[in-house]
């Protein structure tokens, strides 16, 4: 069979039995069609590892944001490539087998993280009592205290039971999960919803009564960073990486975030272990070993 059609089954396969979200259909896609294109193969039995490494080879050569592109992103074509792969093998087609394809290194991820200090200047930038305000005071709140997904917050619906220090959220790959809510976020939401006349379903709105999206939110978190003080690049996520090591640094286990985080696996959440090095090293200094000369 020619791989334009296999991969397109692929693609069918991994939405419809794998259950993925139609904007990571959308990635693989993009990914598969760049390797396709370069590599010039039409066959299965066509990849091979001569042409993987001509394929990094012009990857990592490829122009971007100051400089080429990053191993990181290199590795999202490789991924995509390995899942394609082990599809074909699942079929009993002969191809390379994905086992041959080695991701590129990655050094460890840096949490630029701001201050306790600074976190509380940002929480308290939105002050006025108008409508945009009070939005954006209920976003910055919900997004420390839930540490939701910029992608889960805008597609929250405006009927939530916000009585209820719990909500219910779909986070990625349709997955269902509990998130809890601080009394100030929920004080925070109810305020907002206090003051808005309009009937729209989704929870937060621009100024047209459209939902949100990840730039606007994106642009609103940029907005009271800068208003608040603070020099550091801050972006929704940030406020995802705070909710995340303030439970490590209080003792939360690794698995228990885990779960509050919504990562299927958990070494994406150990990013945040290194971040409580310095707060463990300080324990350590003043506790133990006091009585010793």
């Amino acid at each position: 069979m020619e791989l334009a059609k296999l991969k397109t089954e692929f693609l069918e396969h991994i939405e419809i039995e794998k259950g993925r979200s139609v904007k990571t259909v959308e990635n693989y896609a993009h990914y598969l069609e760049r390797f396709l294109a370069f590599s010039k193969t039409k066959k299965p039995a066509d990849i091979t590892d001569e042409a993987v490494r001509k394929f990094r080879l012009w990857l990592n050569r490829q122009p971007a944001l100051g400089g080429t592109l990053k191993n990181k992103t290199q590795n999202y074509y490789l991924i995509a490539l390995r899942a394609f792969l082990k599809y074909l093998a699942k079929r009993d087609i002969e191809s390379l087998p994905a086992e041959r394809i080695e991701l590129a290194r990655v050094g460890e991820r840096q949490l630029d993280l701001i201050s306790e200090k600074e976190l509380g200047r940002l929480l308290i930038a939105p002050s006025g009592n108008d409508l945009k305000s009070l939005r954006d005071k209920a976003i910055l709140e919900l997004l420390f205290s839930t540490g939701l997904r910029v992608s889960e917050l805008c597609a929250l619906p405006r009927d939530l039971d916000w009585s209820s220090p719990e909500i219910s959220v779909r986070g990625k790959g349709g997955k269902v999960r509990l998130v809890f809510v601080s009394d100030a976020a929920r004080e925070a939401v109810k305020k907002y919803l206090a003051a808005r006349k309009d009937m729209e379903e989704h929870l937060f709105l621009s100024s047209k009564n459209q939902a949100l999206n990840r730039r606007s939110v994106e642009r609103i978190v940029k907005f009271y960073a800068i208003k608040a003080g603070i020099s550091k690049r801050v972006v929704p996520h940030s406020l995802r990486h705070l909710f995340a090591t303030d439970l490590l640094r209080n003792g939360a286990d690794l698995r228990s975030v885990q779960a509050l985080l919504g990562h299927a696996n958990i070494m994406t959440t150990q990013i945040y272990t290194h971040v409580t090095d310095k707060h463990l090293r300080e324990i350590h200094q003043n506790f133990h070993a006091k009585n010793r000369k």
